[in-house]
């Protein structure tokens, strides 16, 4: 275990608990540590405004989420967070990324997902970054829907996502206990 994890699992321990997750085949735990850049498989963000507000959507489905998504074949970790953001919130990147954590994926799966993709061990990386929000959401055809997009004060991002997603909820109190929300 990541010597920082041990710390943080007492106050989060849902996050840090071991799941399986069945869509995806695998098992997951997580850590605070660094990726392994070739190893991220997805990326989703905690989006910042210049007020400190987190970006949340919400997709036709209902689903309540953080943007993020699926890396493209040779896709940066900068590239996949600025297609992303804009794809499912209409915003920019305005800064870098730092980094709050992985869930690291153990599929039992025969295959990746998508053939560019790790496996069978692929981190799910978290992030915090500073946007802007430019316009609508892009809404590409091979993606979700995102119908709203909204910019709530921290606390008030974790309860929007904690009623249908309680790990996005749980990334954003981290982050924000781990002083990267500060503005």
């Amino acid at each position: 275990m990541h010597e920082p994890d041990a710390a943080w699992r007492t106050r989060f321990p849902d996050l840090f608990s071991e799941t399986y997750v069945a869509y995806a085949g695998c098992r997951t735990s997580f850590t605070t540590a660094a990726a392994p850049d070739p190893l991220v498989s997805r990326l989703h963000v905690v989006a910042v405004t210049p007020g400190g507000h987190v970006v949340v959507c919400r997709s036709d489905q209902d689903h309540r989420f953080l943007p993020g998504g699926t890396r493209e074949p040779g896709e940066t970790l900068l590239a996949l967070a600025r297609r992303e953001l804009l794809e499912e919130a209409g915003a920019e990147l305005v800064g870098d990324l730092r980094h709050v954590g992985s869930h690291v994926a153990d599929s039992d799966r025969p295959a990746p997902y998508r053939p560019h993709l790790p496996h069978p061990q692929a981190h799910w990386s978290w992030a915090v970054a500073d946007v802007r929000l430019a316009g609508a959401p892009t809404n590409p055809d091979d993606g979700e829907t995102v119908v709203e997009v909204l910019t709530l004060p921290p606390h008030e991002a974790t309860d929007y996502l904690e009623v249908h997603d309680p790990v996005h909820a749980a990334i954003v109190r981290l982050a924000g206990a781990m002083g990267l929300l500060a503005a």
